[in-house]
């Protein structure tokens, strides 16, 4: 085996770890905060699998995580509102 599969194989294992500790850490029920994470560990997840296997470029990932960071930033600032 290449050092390709190694770094997908290495990837999709960390990706996994990723969704087991998620799942073992979270209270009972998906909330608006529950829903948001799980959805951002998938995409983080997803991309660098793409990344790894080389269907994406640098640049695009680059993207792809300052976006999960500014969604999970706005998402755990905003303010309740009655």
């Amino acid at each position: 085996m290449d050092t390709n599969n190694w770094l997908l194989i290495a990837v999709s294992i960390i990706g996994i770890a990723a969704l087991i500790g998620f799942f073992a850490t979270k209270l009972a029920g998906f909330g608006k905060f529950t829903t948001s994470t799980f959805l951002m560990l998938l995409i983080i997840i997803l991309t660098a699998l793409f990344f790894a296997a080389g269907k994406i470029q640098a640049e695009f990932l680059s993207n792809v995580i300052f976006a999960v960071i500014g969604f999970a930033g706005g998402l755990f600032t905003t303010k309740n509102e009655k």
